[in-house]
């Protein structure tokens, strides 16, 4: 089997069957599987699954294991020597699956790809990144974000100084939408559980590194994402307060203490 494709899903029973739809619809020139790992939703996702996707592997988890729990529960299940992870809001363009396993072929010190991520009008999205600094979150969470200072720090983080059409070294991937040798992230022990939500992929990008291996974004891969921040959403106050901030920033707390607790490595 060359490729694995694993999909993430929690109560996005909608957006999986339109995003499996047109999986199917563009169906890559692979010999490929599709999983699909279910954290426990309450909206009828499983059945769906079974009723509309009969080639579909689908994984039960008993509760909600979040995003690395349930991204390695389809990893350990998985038969292919890559692995494509998404989350139930990527759409696969034609050709996209086919670019990143070429690349990989041929570029044998890469572990991981990224695709292009655009929004469904065609506008990029930030999807590569540089590792952030201590606190860089909490710039992107607050209004300081919009001061001179935070502007820049975001800039940096986000790569924006880097021209997207090409491909380029970067230091981790978005991990909503991630194509990678099996081999590799079985080196470095799939994901980290320790990270419910957020986090996981800046800390898989970080252990890839560490082993020598390298990361790249690859615009030919390209992939609408159709996901909106919650903050953009919601407002900047409501944002703040929320589950998935406090979330956030536990993960934050426990990716820097992992890594520069006893450490040289300034924040």
């Amino acid at each position: 089997m060359t490729l694995s494709i694993i999909y993430i899903n929690y109560n996005t029973r909608g957006l999986l069957k339109q995003s499996l739809k047109h999986l199917f619809l563009v169906r890559p020139a692979l010999d490929f599987e599709v999983l699909v790992v279910d954290n426990n939703s309450s909206d009828a996702s499983v059945e769906m699954l079974k009723e509309k996707f009969s080639k579909v592997k689908v994984i039960e988890a008993k509760e909600n294991l979040g995003y690395a729990k349930g991204a390695n529960l389809g990893l350990q299940n998985a038969t292919g020597n890559y692995v494509a992870i998404f989350n139930a809001d990527i759409f696969v363009t034609s050709g996209a699956l086919e670019s990143a396993i070429n690349y990989l072929d041929n570029n044998l010190g890469v572990a991981m790809v990224g695709p292009k991520l655009t929004n469904a009008d065609g506008s990029l999205q930030y999807s590569c990144y540089r590792f952030p600094k201590a606190y860089t979150p909490f710039l992107r969470r607050t209004f300081l974000g919009e001061t001179a200072f935070g502007k820049k720090e975001i800039g940096r983080y986000l790569m924006k100084d880097y021209n997207h059409m090409d491909n380029h070294m970067v230091d981790w991937l978005l991990g909503g939408a991630l194509i990678a040798r099996k081999k590799a992230l079985e080196e470095v022990g799939f994901f980290d559980e320790r990270f419910l939500l957020y986090f996981e992929d800046t800390d898989l990008g970080r252990k890839l590194k560490n082993k020598g291996y390298k990361v790249v974004y690859l615009p030919s891969a390209k992939m609408v994402h159709l996901h909106r921040r919650e903050s953009a959403d919601s407002g900047v106050l409501k944002s703040l307060f929320s589950r998935t901030t406090r979330i956030h920033i536990k993960s934050a707390i426990k990716y820097f203490w992992k890594y520069y607790h006893r450490s040289n490595h300034r924040f």
